[in-house]
């Protein structure tokens, strides 16, 4: 049997039992019970969720098959009285109140991301940002000073910079691109790195830069004023955001209206610390 979440398969063996899903087109029969479009629909994003890669129409296909599983496992636990048991009950109604928690914050959010809101924020926090100068530059990565003395003269010599900075450069992330590193922002690097790198015209080469990483040699292909994003570009971030703060606030105004009496105090787990 197919492994997706508790919810999806407590929601579906409780609909199972209580027919309250029996209505829309009918896709499979179990025993007599139907498992209709509307039961798919249910369970769809469940499914999805464990096949990103997979095209909807496969998606719906493995999702019918999941509930016809279901439903025979769940016609079995019926018939010897699970659904009667109160642990069955406890998580049923875990379950319920967890998913119209959900569609709460969901309702919320939808009513906060519109595009005027989106708008309105892009104007006032994004499209006030001014323009920051960035560069594109390569670099060659090399922890000794002698080695690094060395490949900067096979650079100044005349040697494809990519060329070298392939075979030599000890930056697992650029290394293998020719020392690209694409385009960033003065406070992206390292100091002693981005005063280098700032310094140089199109085409230069610096000489060694030591930083805490080793010792650097960096070419300067661009530099241009850094595009502030348009409204289109960042429309999912800005939904994401505004959706996050409705559906937080929400959730407090609720909490501060509602009268909570804890009979017992738990401990909360400290937060990460960020790296």
């Amino acid at each position: 049997m197919r492994k997706f979440t508790l919810a999806t398969f407590l929601l579906t063996t409780a609909l199972s039992v209580s027919a309250v899903l029996a209505q829309g087109k009918v896709l499979a029969t179990v025993n007599g019970e139907a498992i209709t479009e509307a039961d798919v629909e249910v369970a769809m994003d469940d499914v999805a969720s464990e096949y990103p890669n997979l095209p909807a129409e496969g998606i719906k296909g493995l999702t019918l098959d999941f509930l016809i599983e279901m439903k025979v496992v769940a016609q079995k636990a019926k018939a010897e009285k699970i659904d009667q048991t109160d642990e069955f009950k406890r998580r049923i109604a875990y379950v319920q109140q967890r998913v119209m928690m959900q569609q709460l914050l969901v309702r919320e959010a939808k009513n906060a991301a519109t595009d005027a809101a989106m708008k309105k924020f892009y104007d006032e926090q994004i499209g006030q940002i001014k323009p920051t100068e960035e560069v594109r530059a390569r670099h060659i990565l090399i922890e000794g000073e002698d080695d690094a003395k060395k490949a900067l003269a096979r650079v100044k010599g005349g040697e494809d910079f990519a060329k070298v900075a392939k075979e030599l450069s000890k930056d697992p992330g650029s290394g293998a691109e020719g020392g690209d590193l694409g385009f960033f922002t003065k406070d992206r690097m390292v100091p002693e790195f981005a005063e280098a790198a700032f310094a140089l015209k199109p085409g230069e080469v610096s000489g060694l830069v030591k930083s805490q990483f080793g010792y650097h040699i960096i070419k300067l292909e661009e530099r241009r004023m850094k595009p502030v994003p348009t409204l289109e570009q960042v429309k999912d971030r800005l939904a994401q955001a505004l959706a996050g703060k409705a559906q937080a606030e929400y959730l407090g105004k609720l909490r501060a209206e509602a009268k909570i009496v804890k009979t017992e105090e738990t401990k909360k787990p400290e937060e990460p610390k960020k790296q």
